[in-house]
């Protein structure tokens, strides 16, 4: 039964399966749930919880549970969504850090605020995206972010964070580094806001949209169809955690010179690379770990999905440690073949 000392609710000795999309199994000692920027300084000043180590947990579909957690895990669920603000410009929505990320990409819609919707149906929630920097077809979080409210886990101060304080990067940003500046463990987001552009205008630069523009003959599509062609796209290459394990993407697509594009070319010259604006290229990882012959391969209850080899499953009772070992052999396969480190993308627990 839940303990509830100095307005919080302690829960002891929680299982965490349901509480990460890979499904994998593990125990939290002690995790409390936050529902208000007040609820975090409660955690804070609490005498028990405020100095513990902290694994801030959303829908957890960006984790993989290798053991149980030696820190005290707090669930984020805090809610909401609004229009803040508008001009001739742009549109600013703000969302509570654990709304589900893809409804509030169909609400936006449903407001008549487009800008997201290359960003449907990415797992997990509001308050991740940042974390993350998300992205997908064209289109990260970084592009469409205004600016965030935090909460400080030393001082249980608020704070708003601006795009350049939040450092992103390609999957990266100040919350996922531990280091001097880093805020991982340090700050939990609770709100997030998004800056839609009054001037919309779809990005269809990726393959897989470009093909759905070929198809249908429709060459200037608006947001519900360009989110609805993307709704389709992901669901026919991803699997829903609902019915099997994942968190989605498990590597980050490598980024390598034009010296390197060009040498992977001359040896695979059906490499799938993508140009960018520095003059290096993206290749996609899904297509190299294909390559190395993985797609539908297993170890123990861990593998690699038949559809998409970019995409780790669960296929019933796997641990954390096989998905590690699966994910290490790829890794080796990978760099033996074409010299490149692929880098995981969920946090390893």
């Amino acid at each position: 039964m839940p303990s509830i000392q100095g307005a919080v609710t302690i829960e002891r000795g929680v299982a965490l399966r349901a509480y990460n999309t890979f499904g994998l199994p593990a125990i939290a000692h002690t995790l409390v749930r936050v529902r208000s920027d007040a609820d975090v300084r409660r955690v804070v000043d609490h005498p028990e919880l405020g100095r513990a180590k902290k694994l801030i947990l959303g829908a957890g579909s960006n984790l993989i549970l290798s053991r149980d957690p030696d820190c005290v895990v707090v669930r984020v669920e805090i809610m909401g969504r609004r229009v803040l603000s508008q001009d001739d410009d742009a549109v600013v929505v703000e969302a509570g850090a654990g709304e589900t990320w893809h409804d509030v990409v169909a609400w936006t819609l449903q407001q008549g605020c487009p800008g997201l919707e290359n960003l449907a149906l990415i797992p997990g929630t509001v308050g991740a995206a940042p974390v993350q920097n998300i992205g997908a077809y064209g289109i990260e979080l970084k592009d469409r972010f205004e600016s965030l409210d935090a909460v400080d886990l030393v001082t249980g101060r608020s704070v708003t964070l601006s795009p350049q304080a939040c450092r992103f990067g390609y999957r990266d940003s100040v919350f996922k580094h531990s280091g001097f500046g880093g805020l991982a463990g340090k700050s939990l987001i609770t709100r997030v806001r998004m800056r839609l552009p009054r001037r919309w205008a779809p990005v269809l630069g990726y393959l897989d949209l470009e093909r759905k523009v070929h198809e249908t003959g429709i060459t200037a599509p608006d947001a519900q169809t360009v989110f609805d062609w993307v709704c389709t796209i992901r669901r026919n290459k991803l699997p829903d955690p609902r019915d099997i394990g994942n968190v989605g993407s498990f590597f980050k697509n490598p980024v390598v010179s034009a010296e390197q594009c060009k040498d992977i070319i001359a040896r695979d010259p059906h490499i799938v690379h993508y140009p960018l604006a520095d003059g290096s290229y993206k290749l996609a990882a899904g297509w190299l770990i294909d390559a190395c012959g993985w797609k539908g391969k297993s170890i123990g209850r861990a593998a690699v999905y038949d559809k998409q080899a970019l995409v780790l499953v669960n296929r019933g009772g796997a641990s954390g440690a096989e998905v590690l070992m699966l994910a290490r052999a790829i890794q080796e396969s990978v760099y033996g073949r074409f010299g490149i480190r692929l880098e995981p993308e969920p946090v390893v627990v």
